[in-house]
This record gives structure tokens, C-alpha cells and sequence, in this order.
């Protein structure tokens, strides 16, 4: 399940896993690194519900038990203040060996040199498990930095009891509502409640990567390869069906807009929302917490011109560029990701893993919470299209996120929003990319 208030986190190798570790580590370099006197791997983890950080520690351990001379330690970290810490220790040589983020948040430790290039450094194996799109989220300049591991699509999360009684059609993943018809439903399940409740408190990656689903993408490259913004009719879509639905039909909450995604789930247990647009690991929390004679759904998002499509920001795994027994810190990331846990991990977190094999897992076919529509949502997943631009996070924080929000609550009209978002984002990139 994703961490509240941070990105949204969260076999393989089978003729490597018979091989010797000393094997697969020819050529790595000796000396003690930044762990202790013995050599120790730091790996910092961001995992922080129990499930998720119990199936870390005990692959931690199952790899010390199987490798004594090559030991890993468990550094607990967390969602919320990874960036700032990050920096910190990259620019103070203390950064842990082993790094698990997010892909969004990497552009600019690869840029900077701070994160290890992992192209040379990747197993056959690994490379061929995890399709070449979502390999494009963990790639800058051509080279690879975060090795994608786990991803969570975007879904609607409906009452089953009300979604039955309005008669309106059931999507599927082959054929989910489109933006139009979405409107017109929650229009249709408005009356005693609202219809949909968008929790919008952070309103930019769901903005963009929804607006994948239309042909949308915000961050475009020009000619000589410098990202800007531009805010089309292709990527206007998502943005006008939020707005209309809590401004002009009232048939969103306006009151959801500044929440965060569990903010809304007693709304919607109590009737107050008949459908919440939320991560995929979302459904953790809904099980824990739903009474129980509620009964709910999974839906795909909806769709448009760009098919069912939508851009994810997968959790990574990278290795430090100063580390000094990189080989050997590749040998437990690719221990980490075999398929079997693989899906130990995303079951861990209620994600999907982006492994092939790890796809095929029984556990994630099933329709029990809506594991088999996740499942199938796996292969229009791509890469979030703002993961290789410079200065991102600054145009999200300072730029995007008021105006966005403005804009949904109805403070701001649509040309406004265009004028801060293309304006005043390009000269944040300017900075950027000089």
C-alpha cells in the first residue's frame, strides 16, 4: 500500500540462483564501504505498513543466511522525507548502498551523478523479465538508474450495492467508461450522496498520468531534446471532467479535494461516495477498515483516445554511485527481484510487480479484492511522462499543485490554469536546462 502523503510506492533467475554468489560476483571490488569494517551492504527500504516491512526483512535474512561473506543490513526509511534525506547523505558521501524509491523522484540524483549507471551492471535475466516500457521509468539519458519493481495503477473503487441499483453499465477492462460516460454516471449515482469523490490533496500525478488515457502528456521534447510544458486539448481532458464534475453537475465532493486518499474512505463506507478514484493499494485499507456488510468493486479508470492507458511512477531500486562493491550489491537486488519474491514484495504492498514471470503468480489472478482487475490493467501501464524531466519537483510543488488545485475547486478558470502551468512551468525547466 502507498505511503500517505508520498509517492506512490508501492522468477527469475533460475540458472543464476544455482549459481555460486562468489560466481556471480567476479571482478567486484573489496574494501569495507560506508556499511562497517566487515563490508556491510546498507539497504534502506521504504517500506512502513507491517506486511510490507516484514517480506523485506525476511528476504534481508534469507539472503545473509545464504551469503554470510556478502551481509545486507535493513535501514528502515521513509516516503515522505526520502527526497531531502537522500540529498543530504549523497552530498554528505553517506547515502545507503542499496536505495529504494520512487521513479519520479530520481531524474535529478541521475543527472547529478549521485546514482549509479546500472546498464552494464543488470543480469540477462532480470533485463528480459521486465518489459522494455517499464524499464523506460528507471532510464535517463539513455542508461539505466532504478531498476523498476513494483507499480500500482489507478482504479475506481465503487459501491457494489449502488452501482447495482442505478443500472448503469459495469466497465471492463477491455471496455471501460469513457471521461464522457464517467461524467454521465456519476451524475446518475448523485442523489443521496455524491457520485465520485476525487481525494486531490496531491492533484499532479494523478492529473498526468490520467491524462495518458486521452493522448495527453503535459511534458513534451522538443527538437533538441529539452523537455517543455504545453497544456493541449489532448491533455485538457482529465483536468475538464474533474472540474465539471465538482463545479458545473456538482456531482464530485468539493469538500474531498484537499484530502488524501484514506480521508475519504469513511465518506464512502458511511454512503456519502458512491466511487473513489485511488491507487491500486488502496484496497489494504479498505478491508481493514469497511464494515462488514459493505460490499465494494475494483473498476478500470476510464478511458479515451489514448485506450486504457495510464502513467505509473513504479517503485525502484538503485544502487549509490559511490557504493564500492556494486557487483555485489546487484547480486541481492537480483536476488530480491526473483518472481517468487517479487510477488512476495507486492503482495507486501498490494501492488503489482512488473516482472512477467512475477505476473503470472496465481495469487494475482484472483477476482478476491480485485487482484485479477489490477492484474490485467498491468500491461497499459507506462511510464509516467514527467520521470525524465529536470526540475519536475519543483515545477510540481511551486507550479502545478496550486494551480491544479485552484482549478478544481472552481477558483481559477481553464486559460488561467494554461497560463501558469506553460509560462510559469517553462521557466522553472529553463533553469533547468540551461
Amino acid at each position: 500500500m502507498a505511503a500517505p502523503g508520498g509517492p506512490r510506492r508501492r522468477t527469475v533467475l533460475a540458472a543464476a540462483a544455482a549459481v555460486p554468489a562468489a560466481a556471480l560476483l567476479s571482478g567486484c571490488s573489496g574494501g569495507g564501504g560506508r556499511g562497517d569494517d566487515r563490508g556491510v551492504l546498507r539497504f534502506q527500504s521504504l517500506a512502513w505498513q507491517k506486511e510490507s516491512v516484514d517480506a523485506n526483512k525476511q528476504l534481508v535474512a534469507e539472503w545473509n543466511r545464504r551469503h554470510p561473506d556478502i551481509p545486507v543490513q535493513y535501514v528502515q526509511g521513509a516516503w515522505p522525507t526520502v527526497h531531502d534525506q537522500l540529498l543530504t547523505s549523497f552530498e554528505g558521501g553517506e547515502a545507503p548502498d542499496i536505495i529504494h524509491d520512487a521513479s519520479d523522484d530520481l531524474a535529478d540524483f541521475a543527472y547529478g551523478g549521485h546514482l549509479a549507471d546500472l546498464t552494464g551492471l543488470l543480469p540477462r535475466r532480470l533485463k528480459d523479465d521486465i518489459p522494455r516500457h517499464s524499464w523506460e521509468s528507471g532510464t535517463f539519458g539513455g542508461r539505466v538508474y532504478g531498476i523498476p519493481f513494483l507499480q500500482e495503477p489507478r482504479v475506481l473503487i465503487a459501491d457494489r450495492v449502488r452501482l447495482r441499483r442505478s443500472g448503469v453499465r459495469v466497465p471492463t477492462v477491455r471496455e471501460p467508461w469513457t471521461w464522457e460516460e464517467f461524467g454521465e454516471v456519476a451524475k446518475e449515482l448523485t442523489g443521496g450522496g455524491y457520485g465520485v469523490a476525487w481525494p486531490l490533496k496531491e492533484p499532479v500525478s494523478v492529473t498526468l498520468n490520467l491524462a495518458l488515457s486521452t493522448g495527453g502528456r503535459i511534458f513534451r521534447r522538443r527538437p533538441d531534446g529539452k523537455a517543455e510544458v504545453r497544456f493541449d486539448a489532448a491533455d485538457q481532458v482529465v483536468p475538464r471532467a474533474v472540474h465539471d464534475q465538482v463545479n458545473v453537475a456538482r456531482s464530485a465532493a468539493r469538500t474531498t479535494l484537499g484530502m488524501g486518499g484514506a480521508d475519504t474512505l469513511p465518506g464512502f463506507f458511511a454512503g456519502r461516495y458512491a466511487i473513489l478514484p485511488l491507487g491500486f493499494s488502496y484496497r489494504q485499507q479498505i478491508v481493514q477498515q469497511a464494515p462488514k456488510e459493505f460490499e465494494w468493486v475494483v473498476l478500470p479508470a476510464p478511458g479515451g483516445t489514448g485506450g486504457g492507458e495510464q502513467g505509473v511512477s513504479p517503485q525502484t531500486l538503485s544502487i549509490a554511485a559511490d557504493c564500492p562493491r556494486k557487483e555485489e550489491a546487484m547480486a541481492f537486488v537480483d536476488f530480491l527481484l526473483r518472481p517468487p519474491n517479487m510477488v512476495r514484495l507486492a503482495l507486501g504492498d498490494w501492488m503489482l510487480p512488473t516482472g512477467r514471470e512475477a505476473l503470472k503468480a496465481p495469487e494475482l489472478h484472483t477476482d478476491r479484492y480485485g487482484w485479477s482487475t489490477g492484474t490485467a490493467l498491468a500491461g497499459t501501464l507506462r511510464a509516467a511522462p514527467a520521470q525524465s524531466v529536470r526540475g519536475y519537483p519543483e515545477w510540481k510543488d511551486k507550479i502545478a499543485t496550486p494551480a491544479f488545485q485552484e482549478y478544481y475547486s472552481g477558483a481559477v478558470g481553464l486559460d488561467e490554469l494554461r497560463e501558469r502551468l506553460v509560462h510559469d512551468g517553462n521557466l522553472v525547466l529553463a533553469r533547468y536546462q540551461r
